[in-house]
């Protein structure tokens, strides 16, 4: 499993990029497995905190059922307003559920605003970052150990 710190030390410029994305927006749209295997698509909004990448939501929800019976997931950064500007963002991974005094510890940061939460860590075994400069397309890709691939069109 690997982290986001663990993604900032192999690839630390792609990280600071799509930090950026992600930073850039509140909201971001998150894919998970239902039980038949179909893909559910929700709204989510993460954040990064002590070199984790948090995805917080309402207790009990689609989406947490969802990660709770299969891990894995990918999750798009918000493209901003009809720009490549700064690039677009997405992860691939599986979600842990944080539990315990780690989770209330995460909770205890939003008094007014969550009363309760279930809160997972977002591993990544895929990061990729595209943008456009001028008339090329770059696509920086990313995996465990494999350091960061382009790819331009």
């Amino acid at each position: 499993m690997t982290n986001w710190a663990q993604f900032e030390t192999e690839a630390p410029d792609l990280a600071k990029a799509v930090a950026a994305r992600f930073e850039a927006h509140k909201h971001h749209v998150l894919a998970t497995l239902r039980k038949d295997g179909s893909p559910r698509v929700s709204g989510t909004e993460v954040e990064f905190h002590d070199g984790a990448l948090l995805l917080g939501s309402m207790v009990g929800a689609r989406k947490v059922q969802d990660l709770q019976r299969d891990p894995r997931y990918s999750l798009h950064s918000n493209p901003g307003h009809h720009t490549m500007e700064g690039g677009d963002a997405k992860i691939s991974g599986s979600a842990r559920e944080i539990l315990g005094e780690r989770k209330q510890r995460i909770v205890d940061r939003y008094p007014d605003e969550i009363p309760e939460a279930d809160v997972f860590e977002l591993d990544l075994d895929e990061v990729v970052h595209t943008t456009v400069d001028g008339e090329h397309l770059y696509v920086d890709l990313w995996r465990p150990g494999a350091g960061v691939t382009r790819f331009t069109k």
